[in-house]
C-alpha cells in the first residue's frame, strides 16, 4: 500500500517535471528559433503575436490618426461613464453607456493594431467634471462631427490597409453615434 502511494507520487512528480521541461523548451524555441540553413526555404517568416509587422512603416498621417483616435476614444469612454452616473435624462445615461461599450471595443481593436505596428498610444486622461446633460450632448455632437470627418479622411487616404479598415469601420460607428447624439440633444431642448 505504502509503496503504491510512493509510486503514484513519483509518477505525478515525473509528469510535472516533464510538463515543465516541455513548456520551457517550447517557449525557448519561440524566443530563439532555429537558424535558417536553407533546409526550410519554403517556410515564410511571420511576426510573432504582439510584435510589430515585418517592414511595417506607417505614414505620419496614419500614426497621427491612430494617436488622435486613441485619445478621443478614451475620452469618450471616460465621459460616457460620467454621463451614465451623473446624467439626469434616461436617454443621456443610455447614450453614455453606449459610448463606454462601443468605444471600449474600438479602443481595444486600436490598441491591438498599434501593438502590431509598433505604435505607442497615449494613456487615458480624466474627463473633467460633469456640467449638465445639455452640455454633454452638445459636446458629443461637436466631437462626433469632427471625429467622423477624421475617420472618413483616414478611410479614404490612409496608406496602411489595416488602419484604413479600422477607420472605415470606425466611421460607421461614429456616424451612428452622431445620429443618436443629435436625436438625444434635440430631446433636451
Amino acid at each position: 500500500m505504502k509503496i503504491n502511494r510512493i509510486t503514484k507520487r513519483i509518477a505525478v512528480a515525473a509528469l510535472a517535471v516533464g510538463a515543465l521541461a516541455f513548456a520551457t523548451s517550447s517557449s525557448a524555441l519561440n524566443a530563439y528559433p532555429p537558424l535558417r540553413t536553407g533546409a526550410n526555404s519554403d517556410v515564410k517568416a511571420t511576426p510573432a503575436p504582439g510584435k510589430a509587422k515585418a517592414g511595417s512603416k506607417l505614414s505620419s498621417a496614419d500614426k497621427t490618426f491612430m494617436m488622435n483616435a486613441a485619445k478621443g476614444g478614451m475620452m469618450e469612454v471616460e465621459m460616457g461613464k460620467m454621463a451614465a452616473q451623473n446624467g439626469q435624462s434616461a436617454d443621456v445615461k443610455k447614450f453614455g453607456n453606449r459610448m463606454v461599450t462601443d468605444h471600449s471595443k474600438a479602443n481595444n481593436e486600436l490598441m491591438t493594431l498599434a501593438k502590431e505596428d509598433g505604435v505607442s498610444l497615449p494613456g487615458a486622461k480624466s474627463a473633467g467634471k460633469w456640467k449638465s446633460d445639455k452640455d454633454y450632448m452638445n459636446d458629443m455632437v461637436k466631437d462626433h462631427e469632427k471625429d467622423l470627418a477624421e475617420f472618413q479622411k483616414e478611410a479614404q487616404n490612409g496608406t496602411d490597409p489595416d488602419v484604413k479598415a479600422f477607420a472605415a469601420k470606425g466611421a460607421k460607428m461614429v456616424s451612428t453615434h452622431l445620429k443618436i447624439a443629435q436625436e438625444t440633444q434635440a430631446k433636451l431642448k
